[in-house]
């Protein structure tokens, strides 16, 4: 059996969380010993979709037509299209449509998180849906004093600056107006935002609040490496006030870094990141501004050490066994027909 995991644009999605599945995809492969392609040219006998771009129907048809068996990983849903690039709500009912369409073509999909399931389910889809999380790899995140004092570096930070770090495109979706205002109100912390989106797909009212965030934000855009691991393995708490996801690898990232998680109460975070458990959940900025500014003055308990044995449930190791279970049974199907 052999699985050709089909990521179509890799340039464009690299600096997404999608970027990151495909490297956690591999990872999971290998460590479960599940033979694999990255190449639709090889011989293969199931289709793992993850994009749909422009070629997304070619190579479903394809597969069909050689009886491949097809999976369609479905990190996208409408609601977390819209508030992110410009004129998304706008084309959200069609972008909806259209990924229905291509998702309703596979054997099973796969899907992040029980949360995104229900939302699948809900546009009508009638197929077997798994939900399996994206992964994280726990190795990169062991504790590294290098890489922790090549961030320290990188920002000029001083002994007793507090950091609050933030990761993400710069989407309304993921709450970045709300970690400038949350920022605005701590002047007393530094507020560090990693992540990039090209410009020209942003609103202008996205655009207008970058550049008057307030002094104590830094946004040092895409920065991968020893820099940004660093940055989750010594900042003093990981706020991500985002306001819909299918899972948030960001937080996953944080978790296996043992750095306390500051997150928005939604759907997507129901049923493994549970409030005063394994992490905070806030509703608005002024909660926010409450549990951060409690948290770093030390009048709310660390609660890193379960984040991280979450982090451990959702292990690479974990993930390509998941998709063993996932191949194995669409093989077989495939073969039945």
């Amino acid at each position: 059996m052999k699985v050709l995991l089909y990521f179509e644009g890799e340039k464009i999605m690299s600096i997404s969380g999608i970027g990151r599945a495909r490297k956690h995809q591999i990872l999971a492969c290998e460590s479960a010993g599940i033979d694999y392609t990255l190449d639709p040219m090889d011989d293969y006998d199931i289709l793992h979709i993850n994009t749909y771009l422009f070629n997304s129907n070619a190579i479903i048809n394809k597969a069909r037509k050689e009886g491949k068996g097809i999976i369609y990983h479905a990190h996208s849903t409408e609601e977390d299209f819209r508030n992110s690039y410009i004129f998304s709500n706008q084309i959200a009912p069609l972008f909806k449509k259209y990924i229905v369409s291509l998702y309703s073509q596979a054997d099973e999909i796969i899907t992040p998180t029980p949360y995104s399931k229900k939302l699948l389910e809900s546009y009508g889809i009638d197929l077997p849906i798994t939900p399996i999380s994206n992964g994280i790899n726990l190795d990169r995140f062991q504790y590294d004093e290098e890489k922790i004092k090549a961030f320290r570096r990188y920002f000029s930070l001083k002994e007793n600056d507090r950091v609050v770090l933030g990761v993400g495109m710069l989407f309304e979706r993921k709450g970045i107006l709300d970690f400038f205002e949350v920022a605005r109100r701590l002047p007393e912390y530094k507020f560090i935002w990693f992540g990039t989106t090209p410009k020209v797909s942003l609103p202008k009212s996205i655009l207008t609040a970058i550049d008057e965030r307030p002094l104590n934000v830094i946004m040092p855009g895409y920065v991968k490496g020893a820099i940004i691991d660093g940055a989750y393995l010594d900042a003093d708490c990981f706020f991500f006030p985002s306001y819909e996801e299918t899972e948030g690898i960001v937080v996953l990232e944080a978790l296996a870094s043992k750095l306390q998680v500051i997150v928005r109460d939604i759907g997507a975070f129901d049923g493994w990141l549970d409030d005063k458990e394994n992490c905070y959940k806030g509703k608005d900025v002024d909660d926010f501004v409450h549990i951060i500014s409690s948290y770093i003055d030390g009048k709310l308990p660390d609660t890193s050490d379960r984040g991280y044995l979450t982090a451990k449930d959702r292990s690479i190791e974990c993930v390509g066994e998941q998709l063993r279970e996932v191949y194995c049974r669409v093989y077989e199907k495939s073969k039945q027909r």
